[in-house]
């Protein structure tokens, strides 16, 4: 079992950390507690005194009465420096509310209170989940900080999106639930009890156990894009965003770094990735090129549109007086043949494509070429049962040089074999991209 240094920060969503010590210590890992001064007007001391059976500190220069160590352990002989004895002895430090006040100073350096110096002084992985109003959260600078922070190995367990503290606010910025926060606490941790074996003796958990897609940054697209008409009505599509989200929790499942660009899923996302939620395909393309930069997997699931209304009303149109409604649609931006003509040595590209009858194949072998993917994931979405708003799919994922059918499944485990071939693309087992195309498709085992 491991030791979990916590971080507690100003928001309204402290209290969700009380639920998350309770959680980790019925799972056997010892936790202390680190408040910031933001972080004690929300919850008291003695909330998690009371849970975590150790002092709480908030202040750098008070002296801690465990002298830094865990519940279970010895209590040194000595009075150590306090941050630096914690930041010593942990197994993974969190920050859970981490605030946007606290990831812009964790982003800069700063040193300034106990949780910042201590995080300054800590070699232990970094997770931290922000909570904050949508509008923070979507700001440039937050954005700016959690990339920055990102990109020296902090762990983001990503907000969801739902009610917020304000009255009557909706949006991204929810804290994550206490569940999914301690999956990625323990999943940082690895083998955190390592430490302890005895000189000489075989820890029973290896402290790091490599996956397939670790140190790759996957970027997923996934649900339907609504193009408005007026106020009230939109041009849209079927897709509920499932199989998006089951690339994407296999992709996190294999190591990756994930992050998804949702349009209107109403659905849970999967623990340990980010989400960034879209309406509109100008949404979606703007948020996917963001990001794609950074990516090292491009998925393309989205149900993009491909026309919208070329001047959508801005209040309800009005029924009464009509005999009609004509509706002038202009095509929409080509999001995924744009980014696979910007990409930068080293990316792969897949493209998702519903095709509907006899001749999809041949028009999705078309697509791939004029794209320029390194794959495409084919679905007839004209078969009973299959696709949209279904827990089951059937593909064909077709690369330049051959195409394979992957049964009728559950859509997780299409999500399996879509990641064994983009981990095949990777390593160039499939072959290059002037190989000439296998005109009949072969099951995918």
């Amino acid at each position: 079992m491991g030791r979990i240094l916590l971080g507690v920060s100003g928001g309204i969503a402290a209290y969700k950390a009380v639920e998350l010590v309770r959680l980790a210590g019925r799972s056997g890992h010892s936790v202390r507690v680190i408040l910031t001064p933001a972080g004690e007007r929300f919850v008291g001391r003695a909330t998690f005194e009371g849970i975590t059976g150790a002092p709480v500190l908030a202040d750098t220069f008070e002296l801690d009465p465990s002298r830094g160590a865990f519940p279970g352990e010895a209590t040194p002989d000595h009075e150590p420096i306090a941050h630096l004895e914690l930041a010593e002895r942990c197994d993974v430090l969190a920050v859970v509310p981490a605030s946007a006040n606290v990831l812009a100073r964790l982003a800069l350096g700063l040193a300034d209170d106990l949780l910042s110096t201590t995080a300054l002084a800590a070699t232990a992985p970094l997770v931290l989940a922000p909570a904050m109003n949508d509008r923070m959260w979507d700001h440039p600078a937050t954005r700016s900080n959690v990339a920055a922070l990102e990109a020296r190995g902090a762990v983001i367990v990503a907000p969801g999106t739902g009610s917020l503290a304000s009255r009557g606010e909706w949006g991204a910025g929810r804290l994550a639930e206490p569940e999914e926060i301690l999956a990625a606490l323990e999943r940082a941790m690895g083998g955190a009890g390592a430490r302890d074996a005895a000189p000489g003796a075989l820890a029973a958990v290896p402290a790091y156990a490599p996956r397939s897609l670790d140190g790759l940054r996957v970027l997923v697209t996934a649900g339907g894009t609504r193009e408005p008409i007026d106020a009230v009505r939109y041009v849209g599509n079927r897709s509920s965003g499932r199989m998006g989200l089951a690339l994407a929790e296999e992709a996190a499942g294999r190591g990756a770094e994930v992050t998804i660009v949702a349009a209107n899923v109403g659905l849970d996302a999967p623990s340990g990735v980010r989400v960034v939620a879209v309406e509109t395909a100008a949404e979606l393309e703007r948020a996917t090129r963001l990001r794609f930069t950074e990516a090292d997997v491009l998925l393309m699931a989205a149900a993009v549109a491909d026309f919208r209304p070329g001047a959508p009303e801005a209040s309800k149109i009005a029924k009464a007086g009509r005999d009609g409604l004509t509706l002038e649609l202009v095509p929409t931006v080509d999001v995924l043949g744009s980014l696979a003509a910007e990409r930068r040595p080293g990316q792969t590209v897949v493209g998702f494509a519903a095709e509907h009858g006899e001749g999809g194949l041949d028009r999705a072998r078309e697509k791939l070429a004029r794209k320029g993917l390194d794959a495409i994931v084919l679905n007839d979405v004209a078969a009973p049962g299959i696709g949209f708003e279904s827990g089951d799919n059937e593909v064909t994922v077709v690369t330049p040089s051959e195409a394979r059918v992957v049964a009728r499944a559950p859509k997780h485990e299409i999500a399996a074999a879509v990641l064994d071939a983009v981990e095949s693309l990777r390593g160039g087992v499939d072959g290059a991209a002037s190989a000439a195309p296998d005109p009949r498709p072969e099951p995918l085992r």
